[in-house]
C-alpha cells in the first residue's frame, strides 16, 4: 500500500542531494564517501537527473499505488508536491544559500531554514502512511509534529558533526559550512547548547509518539534515537 509512496521520497530525497551538491548551491565534491554525481558525470547530467527523478516521483506514487481510495491518493500527492515546493524544501533552499554572509541571523530565521530545507521532506515522510491507511487527521498531525523535531534535530546534529568530525569519518566534506560562512547552530549557540538544543527535540518528538500502538511507534522511536547519537 504505501511502498510506492516510500519509493517517491527516496526518488526525492535523492534529487535533492544531487541539486544541493552542485556548484550553483553547495558545491560539494563528496556524498556518501564517493564523489557527488556532478563531479562524476557533469552538471549538465546531474541537473537531469535530479528533474527525471522528481518526475518519476510523482508518476510512480499515482500510477502504482493500489487499494488505497483516489482521495487518499490525491492528498499524498499534494502532501509531498508541498513539502518541496514554495513551502517546503525549495523555500529553506533559498532563504539558506541567500544567508551566507549575513551576521544579523538569528535563531528563528535559522529554524525556518531547516524547518523548511530538511524538516519538510521528513513530515511528508511521516505522514503519507497515515494519510493512505486512513489515520485520523489528529495522529496525521501528531506524526507531522515529530517529524518537525527530529527534522530539526537532524540539522543540529549535522552541525554539530561538521565541526567535530572529519570528512573520512562524516563520507563528506567537513568544515564546509564555515569556509562558506553559513550560520550554524554551533555558531549561533555553541557545541554544548547545540547539544542540550538536540536532547531537548529528542525528548519532544519522542513524547508526541505517547498514545500510539507500541510496537507501530518502536520504528519511529528507534529513528528520533538514531539522529540523536548518530556519529556520520
Amino acid at each position: 500500500m504505501v511502498m510506492p509512496a516510500a519509493c517517491a521520497l527516496e526518488m526525492i530525497h535523492t534529487m535533492s542531494l544531487v541539486h544541493d551538491d552542485l556548484p550553483c548551491m553547495d558545491n560539494d565534491d563528496l556524498r556518501r564517501g564517493k564523489p557527488t554525481n556532478h563531479k562524476v558525470y557533469g552538471e549538465d547530467i546531474a541537473v537531469l537527473a535530479g528533474d527525471a527523478l522528481l518526475a518519476f516521483s510523482f508518476e510512480h506514487i499515482a500510477v502504482s499505488t493500489v487499494g488505497v481510495t483516489p482521495d487518499r491518493i490525491v492528498r499524498a500527492i499534494g502532501e509531498l508536491a508541498k513539502s518541496i515546493g514554495a513551502e517546503g524544501l525549495a523555500a529553506g533552499q533559498v532563504v539558506d544559500i541567500s544567508s551566507e554572509g549575513l551576521t544579523n541571523v538569528g535563531l528563528d530565521h535559522l529554524e525556518f531554514i531547516h524547518v523548511h530545507k530538511t524538516a519538510a521532506l521528513l513530515e511528508a515522510a511521516a505522514v503519507l502512511g497515515a494519510i493512505l491507511g486512513g489515520g485520523r487527521d489528529e495522529d496525521v498531525e501528531k506524526l507531522r509534529k515529530f517529524a518537525r523535531n527530529i527534522g530539526l534535530l537532524f540539522q543540529v546534529v549535522d552541525d554539530i558533526l561538521d565541526v567535530t568530525k572529519s570528512s573520512k569519518e562524516l563520507g563528506k566534506t567537513a568544515g564546509k559550512d564555515l569556509v562558506a560562512d553559513k550560520v550554524t547552530y554551533p555558531k549561533l549557540m555553541g557545541i554544548n547548547k547545540s547539544k542540550e538544543f538536540a536532547e531537548k527535540l529528542k525528548s519532544d518528538a519522542l513524547e508526541l509518539l505517547q498514545g500510539f500502538d507500541p510496537e507501530k511507534s518502536a520504528p519511529l522511536i528507534a529513528l528520533a534515537n538514531y539522529i540523536a547519537y548518530r556519529q556520520n
